[in-house]
């Protein structure tokens, strides 16, 4: 089995390098780590939860598109939403992505380590 980091180092907001890989390949599975609501200029979206969860699963996307994958390879998903009145915006977002695709899931209300980020998603894929 090869097991392999994919795709540059990143970066915490304040410059340092993460310790972390943006998504990890074990076989047949590529693991991605937690995406937040980045946005193109690497800053955190403070917009509506709606924007926030389409941002996370576009970076998802970009991953397994750079890993030779795709959104329909995605098995299972987990997600952080900070406040329990976002999981209506938040499900509107992910079926929108989605469609009739609909991987395991799993879903919970938690802080998160980056401020005003309202939601974190992680996602394991075929690849």
């Amino acid at each position: 089995m090869v097991i392999s980091p994919m795709g540059d180092q990143l970066t915490l907001p304040d410059g340092r390098p993460a310790p972390l890989s943006k998504a990890y390949r074990a076989g047949e599975l590529i693991f991605t780590s937690g995406q937040l609501p980045f946005k193109p200029d690497g800053s955190i979206s403070t917009g509506s939860i709606e924007e926030q969860t389409e941002l996370c699963l576009a970076a998802i996307e970009r991953i397994l598109v750079e890993a030779g994958a795709s959104k329909e390879r995605i098995v299972k998903v987990n997600a952080w939403l900070t406040h329990v009145d976002d999981f209506s915006g938040f499900n509107g977002a992910y079926v929108r992505f989605f469609g009739e695709h609909l991987p395991a899931r799993s879903t919970v209300r938690s802080d998160l380590m980056i401020p005003g980020a309202r939601v974190e998603i992680e996602a394991i894929a075929a690849a």
